[in-house]
């Protein structure tokens, strides 16, 4: 009962009192054919029931124990919270959002680009007007007043910069010509520099508004290539934009598909019960221009039809391909003919089977192409583990070599030590031997002592200091131990 009312909460932001009643008496008729199922019990649905359960929810913090109304508030919030996130990531997964801003931005772009070029014009005829009658294009235009100026100043050595902006020899030459005897007022170098400036702007506009449409082009062939394949890529988007997504368009049937754009027309049409629209977006197709008069009806349905076919190729398709869209293009071209010439078209049923087949080989490339790629990822990251590894164990030696020298390094000294405490024994030994060995204060000379003896004489004494120093630490330990 909770949930469906927090269902019933959903919709009554969202929709119309008719779907409202309709959608909630569904779910109350399958609530209660899961409830039969699963527990045997038959249950009611009707106005009372809701009634009840609407009470049972608004008194529900008081029936049940430990819950309040503002933990209560606080699940609404967080339900709310997840359904939100649920369909931005539904949105994410198509990526059509995209193509709707950016068929907008496009067409703010054509306005503001149209308006800017205007002004340019105005301002910039004051002192040139006769350029307005050579050049007709906004773009060209604006290049061409930053580039020349003040006309004054244009001479035969600027002919070949005019060329390359014009893309036409006689067209320079006439510009060249005109400036030489122009009607224009004289302007000061600050309004020039004003003008070159907003003229500047201009063309940066229409360089982005170049690039903006080869990134629709480029998310068209992504999310929905068979739509773009068969009615281009700016119209395409136009009709998801206006649907709303790409879902919503593949939901809509032909007839609707068929006068997207021109409700105000329809509705005009049921009021004053007049004749009701041909077509909507999809007239800005090539395939209603090049119809006649009379057939342009026609062929608006049959390409309403086949562009619901392609919307929905495109949003439920797991690898989405241009294969169906090309065919369905194909057909519609069979159909012009058949209006025309009264050729008979193929068969719907063989067209989609040549599809299928193309379709499928084409599926398998891709995926034959996913899987290298992912191959390809696999064996990096295996090199990039097995270097990783690689470094740790050289930084692992390193650090052991660092560990040893500094043990070896700290064990040197020591044995420094030792080696000088041993010689500097073996000195003092010797001296007391030498002083042993001088003649006495009576006068009387001893023997020289040979040198066995002597070597003999200074181990004894070695060994001598090293019992009395043995003896020493002994005896500290034992009164360390003592004490």
């Amino acid at each position: 009962g909770i949930l469906h009312e927090d269902l019933r909460l959903l919709l009554e932001t969202s929709m119309p009192a008719k779907k409202k009643k309709a959608l909630l008496g569904v779910a109350d008729a399958k609530i209660g054919a899961a409830i039969l199922e699963e527990l045997g019990y038959q249950c009611q649905t009707g106005g009372v029931v809701a009634e009840i359960l609407r009470g049972i929810r608004l008194h529900f913090h008081a029936l049940v124990k430990g819950l309040t109304a503002q933990s209560a508030s606080k699940a609404q919030l967080g339900l709310g919270h997840s359904y939100s996130r649920a369909k931005v990531k539904f949105n994410v997964n198509r990526v059509d959002n995209m193509i709707i801003q950016s068929i907008s931005l496009l067409d703010q772009l054509d306005k503001d680009i149209n308006t800017f070029s205007m002004r340019v014009r105005e301002w910039y005829g004051y002192h040139f007007p006769e350029l307005i009658k050579i050049v007709s294009e906004n773009y060209t235009y604006c290049r061409l007043a930053k580039f020349i100026g003040n006309r004054k100043e244009l001479s035969e050595e600027s002919l070949e910069g005019l060329e390359e902006i014009v893309m036409d020899s006689a067209k320079a030459q006439a510009i060249l010509e005109a400036s030489r005897s122009s009607m224009g007022m004289d302007i000061s170098p600050l309004d020039l520099i004003n003008i070159e400036s907003f003229s500047s702007r201009v063309i940066s506009l229409s360089e982005y508004r170049k690039g903006l449409q080869e990134y629709l082009r480029s998310k068209m062939s992504q999310v929905a290539p068979s739509l773009s394949a068969l009615i281009g890529e700016v119209v395409g988007a136009r009709l998801i934009s206006h649907a709303g997504s790409l879902t919503n368009l593949a939901k809509y049937p032909a007839s609707t598909v068929q006068i997207l754009g021109a409700e105000k027309a329809l509705f005009r049409a049921l009021k004053t019960r007049g004749n009701t629209p041909k077509y909507g977006l999809i007239f800005h197709s090539t395939f209603i221009g090049r119809a006649a008069a009379k057939n342009k009806g026609r062929i608006s349905r049959y390409l309403a039809n086949k562009c619901t076919i392609a919307s929905r190729i495109d949003c439920f398709s797991e690898v989405p391909t241009s294969v169906f869209g090309d065919k369905l293009r194909e057909q519609v071209e069979e159909r012009l003919a058949f209006y025309e010439t009264g050729e008979p078209p193929r068969k719907n049923l063989d067209v989609m089977k040549e599809a299928v087949v193309e379709a499928s080989e084409v599926v398998a490339e891709v995926k034959r192409k996913q899987e290298k790629k992912e191959k390809k990822k696999k064996k990096r990251e295996k090199e990039k583990k097995r270097e990783k590894q690689r470094l740790e164990t050289l930084a692992a030696a390193a650090e052991e070599n660092s560990v040893l020298e500094t043990e070896e390094n700290d064990i040197e000294p020591k044995k420094k030590k030792k080696k000088k405490q041993q010689q500097e024994v073996e000195a003092e030994s010797e001296q007391e031997l030498e002083a042993a060995s001088e003649p006495e204060e009576n006068g009387l000379e001893e023997e020289a002592l040979p040198k066995k003896k002597r070597k003999l004489m200074v181990e004894a004494a070695i060994q001598e200091e090293k019992k009395k120093k043995k003896k020493k630490k002994k005896e500290k330990a034992r009164d360390s131990e003592e004490d």
